[in-house]
């Protein structure tokens, strides 16, 4: 399918537990595009190098700003003169997620998650580690709209925006071959990271559940996501995932029974030895499901002794 759709995937290493990221290439009219760069390190440089080696690029599109999508975006702009186009959500939120004034408010937030002083520096310190795997910043030459019909490889697509993963995610839908780009919204193995970054976004959660209504009305025939493999019947893992999220809210309401930080339900509620990067995400998550019940009225917080403590209503 991908061949017929004139879309190449490079698979790119990650060093972490979800080990890989797919990005795209595709021959337009005028040059290639790619969808997505992967991280800024030696080995994704030397894999465009040697994957774009003799092609002209004319365009880079960017999903969203996280590490693994918009990390080499710059770097590759630099390379190629390429334009790049991202929503202008993530675009800034790319340009600011890692610059120090924001992230010297890191180091306290996490505090007030409940999270001792230690694991919160180390943290706030492997957050500061990503800076130059996402720099140089890119030139970012046009934001996306909502509706948009773009040109990738072989056949248009719509832009559907769909925040959750991060506040300004876009997809793009195909209604001839019925085929979703679905990015990191919607994946075969595994449920998409929802996370409240102390920044952005303060209901991720309900804006990601939302965003997955909005694409079920499409019933996507063929999904090709960022990680994994593409699949069929995007309906069907969409249906999966929703049931996943509300088996983690019953979850995080029965862990503020009784009252407890996030750091608290945080441990009730990944019970296996996480590194610190995976930590982040975990505290992510937590804040996104306790924020979801907190503004639904299902549970609240009030600040004890430097901490947000949550309980059930």
């Amino acid at each position: 399918m991908l061949e017929e759709l004139g879309l190449k995937r490079i698979r790119l290493d990650l060093p972490f537990r979800l080990n890989h990221v797919n990005c795209f290439v595709a021959e337009g009219e005028n040059g290639w595009q790619v969808i997505d760069t992967g991280m800024h390190n030696k080995e994704t440089a030397d894999r465009w190098r040697d994957e774009l080696a003799g092609k002209s690029v004319t365009d880079i599109f960017i999903t969203h700003y996280h590490p693994d999508h918009f990390g080499y975006a710059g770097g590759l702009q630099e390379l190629t003169s390429a334009n790049v186009y991202m929503s202008e959500i993530d675009a800034e939120a790319g340009l600011n997620a890692w610059q120090h004034s924001f992230i010297e408010t890191l180091y306290e937030n996490y505090l007030a998650t409940g999270i001792d002083k230690k694991t919160a520096a180390r943290m706030t310190k492997n957050t500061k580690e990503f800076v130059p795997r996402v720099t140089p910043y890119p030139q970012v030459d046009h934001y996306f709209q909502e509706g948009q019909i773009v040109q990738i490889g072989n056949f248009t697509y719509e832009v559907f925006f769909t925040p959750g993963h991060s506040d300004g995610l876009v997809t793009f839908y195909n209604n001839e071959k019925n085929v979703l780009l679905s990015t990191d919204h919607i994946l075969p193995k595994i449920t998409p990271n929802i996370s409240y970054w102390f920044h952005g976004d303060p209901n991720p959660l309900h804006s990601f559940l939302t965003s997955l209504e909005k694409i079920r009305k499409l019933d996507a025939d063929f999904v090709i996501p960022s990680h994994g493999k593409p699949f069929y019947g995007a309906n069907n893992r969409i249906d999966e995932i929703k049931a996943h999220h509300d088996n983690r809210l019953l979850q995080t309401l029965n862990a503020v029974s009784e009252g407890g930080t996030a750091a608290d339900v945080c441990q009730k509620l990944f019970q296996k030895e996480l590194t610190i990067h995976e930590t982040r995400f975990a505290i992510g998550e937590t804040l996104a499901h306790l924020e979801y019940l907190r503004y639904k009225g299902e549970c609240d917080r009030e600040l004890n002794k430097g901490s947000y403590w949550y309980y059930r209503k």
